[in-house]
């Protein structure tokens, strides 16, 4: 049960604005909720507290408000306060009025009603496919996906890999010669027994094994089974098994499995400029089944750790459908009592152990890492958007005082290791974000190592004699990764080749060398300095990062071309029982030059020395 205390006390003209002190002389220190009004009577915002009557005052106090959190305290008109037996209840009642009420200052989450999962039917030859809703048929079901990509992306899996039938009953009972599925290789038509019943439950023991995340088993057994296959002579089903072991690694290599681990999700947490992107992966069975990328918006301008918080107390108390897991993973730490609280909550609801940590090593690293790095791309998308770029366009239109609006910007950026294999990278940006149709990279030749300034003339002289043949528009805006120095290359090249309706600009770093000191020079030779939260600075920051990236990427290409591999006849201390191993175990030469050296010293044989040994010497490293 719970107590309601109600104060309320509306601001309009004719009345006196909200009177805080006498409010707060009625405030109970007990736990509890509390919800803030407009004088419109519409939710501003929903919190809970331990102790209501110290979390309200800190509204009130003269100093060490934020802007935001100023701007809210000014529109209450009323507030009303909801006694809780304890914090945990407080909790729980915060979200669920979150939930129904969505008031404007608080995070907000769209709640799915269902989650999808894989069902095998049970039959003499069993369906495999996606089902959504109540679970009343006879047969086995998977999950649940976090969403519907991840099951179509692992019914894709399975059926190229194992060849188990997806057609509908109805189909397969009235099939009289196999269909287009047979012929592309992607099932083996059970529907016209072109394939006997033992054969095809172990295709379909197969796919059951690679869902429940059993995959050192999985693999174990195709490895055996493609080794009695040749004893045997049978070459072609050998061959079956060995491209099954191939396609298993490469899953296993993209999606970091590990088996035996559970349900685990992945929060990453990234915040750029004032957006933020919540990235989740979801783990199951060490696997990754899917993953979601959520854009909450700070109203409160809340720190990294409270905003994460109130983030996962609505995903999963607010959402009760959601499926629990047992462990969360988060890259921000979250303060200890309120982790502690979020656990108490979510454990009494599961009825059994969970766990929310920070700090991981091993699988959960790399996890965890994975995240943060879809995070980061993610929101930089998001920032991409075109009514954000339209706004930063419009920006460096008034910053460099043109006539007209920019449409097209290009950026040049060079890369090399102690001058050697230099290359130089051309991106370009339109009002829709990066046109990556349009980049170009230059591979610089004759000219003295390191010589950065030579490099740009050489890749704008072959880019501008181009444009100018037609093979692309002329940029609005072409921008230098430099000062003046690259600036006074730019104009010479463009200069000589008779280009002249081009506006140049350099970006050169400041003392400093941090983002957001950098130094605009244009192209009369002035400089200016922008502020760190110039849309037009974010602009040029955005394009001249991207040009470093694909710059590097690039170079390490083009470097990585030149090294030469060894095979594995030519590597110290693999001889040929290592070498059959390693080749029964990733199923090809092309997977074990693919392997990392954790996944090399997995192989029966293959102590971490000679692991790093083979990768050394198929890396030339």
């Amino acid at each position: 049960m719970t107590d309601s205390l109600l104060y309320s006390h509306q601001s309009d003209e004719k009345k006196p604005a909200f009177d805080a002190l006498q409010f707060l002389k009625t405030v109970t220190a007990q736990p509890g909720v509390y919800q803030m009004f407009n004088a419109d009577e519409k939710i501003l915002y929903v919190g809970k507290a331990k102790n209501l009557k110290k979390r309200l005052t800190s509204y009130f106090r003269k100093v060490g408000l934020t802007i935001k959190t100023k701007t809210l305290v000014e529109k209450i008109a009323t507030i009303q306060v909801t006694v809780t037996k304890s914090e945990m209840e407080a909790l729980v009642l915060e979200q669920n009025l979150i939930k129904s009420l969505r008031p404007t200052y608080n995070i907000l989450l769209k709640d799915g009603k269902s989650y999808p999962y894989i069902f095998i039917s049970d039959e003499t030859y069993p369906r495999i496919g996606f089902h959504r809703g109540m679970k009343n048929k006879p047969g086995e079901y998977y999950g649940p996906f976090p969403n519907a990509g991840g099951v179509y992306q692992s019914l894709n899996f399975i059926q190229k890999t194992f060849r188990v039938r997806q057609c509908e009953d109805s189909v397969f009972k009235n099939r009289s010669r196999p269909c287009l599925q047979y012929q592309i290789n992607r099932c083996t038509a059970p529907c016209v027994n072109l394939i006997s019943a033992d054969a095809y439950q172990q295709d379909m023991l197969h796919a059951a094994l690679f869902l429940k995340g059993e995959s050192t088993q999985l693999m174990q057994h195709l490895a055996d089974k493609m080794e009695k296959s040749s004893e045997a002579l049978e070459f072609e089903q050998a061959g079956i098994y060995r491209d099954q072991i191939s396609a298993l690694r490469k899953i296993q290599a993209g999606y970091g499995m590990e088996a035996g681990k559970g349900k685990i999700d992945i929060f990453a947490f990234i915040k750029k400029e004032t957006l933020t992107c919540i990235h989740i992966l979801y783990i199951r069975h060490g696997r990754i089944l899917g993953s979601k990328s959520f854009f909450p918006k700070n109203k409160l301008a809340l720190s990294n750790s409270e905003f994460l918080t109130s983030f996962l107390e609505q995903f999963y108390i607010a959402h009760q459908h959601r499926e629990l897991p047992q462990e969360i993973l988060v890259n921000v730490p979250i303060k200890d009592s309120e982790q502690q609280l979020l656990v108490d909550v979510l454990q009494q609801r599961q009825g059994g152990k969970v766990t929310i940590a920070h700090r991981v090593r091993a699988q959960r690293h790399k996890w965890l890492s994975t995240a943060v790095t879809a995070a980061e791309q993610n929101l930089i998308v998001h920032i991409h958007s075109k009514q954000n770029l339209q706004l930063k366009f419009s920006a460096l239109q008034n910053i460099m005082e043109l006539d007209e609006l920019p449409q097209r910007l290009e950026c040049f950026d060079i890369s090399h290791t102690s001058g050697e294999l230099t290359v130089a990278s051309c991106v370009v940006f339109d009002q829709s974000g990066p046109l990556k149709s349009d980049y170009r990279r230059f591979n610089i030749e004759g000219i003295t190592e390191g010589d950065d300034y030579a490099a740009m003339e050489q890749a704008l002289s072959r880019r501008y004699t181009r444009l100018q043949k037609g093979e692309s528009q002329l940029p609005d805006i072409l921008v230098i990764d430099g000062g003046k120095g690259q600036l006074n290359v730019a104009k010479a090249v463009l200069s000589e080749l008779g280009v002249n309706q081009v506006v140049m600009l350099g970006i050169a770093k400041g003392v400093t060398r941090k983002a957001g000191f950098e130094t605009l020079v244009l192209e009369a030779g002035q400089e200016k300095v922008l502020n760190v939260d110039s849309p037009a600075l974010h602009l040029l920051q955005e394009i001249r990062d991207e040009a470093h990236r694909f710059a590097i990427t690039g170079h390490k290409q083009r470097r990585n071309k030149k090294r030469k591999t060894s095979s594995l006849e030519g590597i110290v201390g693999v001889g040929a029982k290592r070498r059959r191993e390693l080749l029964r175990y990733f199923g090809g030469m092309q997977e074990v030059q693919a392997a990392s050296i954790d996944e090399l010293s997995k192989v029966n044989g293959i102590s971490k020395k000679i692991a790093k040994d083979i990768y050394s010497a198929l890396h030339n490293e």
